[in-house]
């Protein structure tokens, strides 16, 4: 069986991972697209060494900020990596916030076209999600996620067909057990404010900083929320308090969208977590995996 971690930004499903896999004799499969990129550890929240426990983790630290890598990439490496996993008697246990990287890995998801065959530079983002809601007026997609617009844009140009359509496949490859952690939406506001403060406190300013110096504005780069921000800051154009805030916003509307995205997506056992004592959630999603 392969376990599967899901949730919004800030719920604890790093912890929860961790505690799966030493339970399980498992290994991690990281599913956060921005953390596949080296250099990108504060703003990404991504796993640290002592966080580990020794727990052996995959698809890390794969790609340069100035290299690209898509959801084709990531659902080869991934089933390359469930293979391998199993073959060692192991159990895979992804996790992450990026549903579609999940959904291409786990899903009979097909890729019958080249994402990047058209060019849409020419058009502005209104454009380009006005065009999107003509032709298919129930997507999802959020209006200033430039990057999935293009990609339903070219699925319909080249098919003619509808991209959401294409993505609402139920059909599961693997015998997985589909786990998200939720919490009450003001705690979870709350948490990811706080923890935007902390990640400042530990180096946020200077990783943005380095990134910003490198001159690379590569999808990698523009796409976290986190550094993007910060550089109107670096370039003297706003104060940092209010690019402080700003990231914490877009952490809070980007935690929605995952819940919804999931919600449609996805057929998820959801489990409220206990902050207080998170041993309790962890005993609950073990008896709930092993009542399977």
């Amino acid at each position: 069986m392969i376990l599967v971690i899901v949730g919004p930004t800030g719920v604890g499903k790093t912890k929860l991972s961790i505690e799966l896999a030493k339970k399980y004799n498992g290994e991690v499969i990281n599913a956060d697209s921005t953390q596949v990129y080296r250099g990108m550890d504060i703003a990404t929240a991504k796993v640290t060494e002592s966080e580990k426990e020794g727990i052996v983790h995959h698809l890390l630290d794969i790609k340069n900020i100035d290299e690209d890598y898509t959801v084709f990439d990531f659902q080869k490496d991934c089933r390359n990596c469930i293979s391998d996993i199993l073959s060692r008697d192991k159990v895979p246990i992804i996790v992450g916030g990026t549903g579609l990287y999940i959904k291409a890995a786990l899903y009979d998801y097909k890729f019958d076209v080249d994402d990047n065959h058209f060019d849409y530079s020419s058009y502005t983002d209104e454009e380009l999600y006005d065009r999107l809601i003509s032709i298919d007026p129930s997507s999802s997609i959020h209006k200033n996620n430039r990057k999935r617009i293009e990609r339903a844009l070219s699925y319909y140009d080249s098919t003619g067909n509808l991209l959401s359509s294409k993505e609402k496949t139920s059909d599961v490859l693997y015998d997985c057990c589909f786990i998200g952690l939720t919490t009450s939406r003001e705690f979870l506001y709350n948490r990811i404010n706080n923890r935007v403060d902390v990640m400042f406190e530990n180096g946020l300013l200077d990783e943005a900083k380095n990134i910003y110096d490198s001159g690379i504005r590569s999808k990698a780069v523009m796409t976290p929320i986190g550094y993007k921000e910060l550089f109107p800051y670096f370039l003297g154009e706003s104060d940092l308090q209010k690019c402080k805030d700003l990231i914490k916003q877009k952490s809070r509307n980007y935690a929605k969208r995952q819940y919804t995205w999931f919600n449609n997506q996805m057929s998820i056992n959801w489990f409220d977590v206990d902050f207080d004592c998170f041993s309790n959630t962890v005993e609950d999603v073990i008896n709930f995996i092993e009542c399977k």
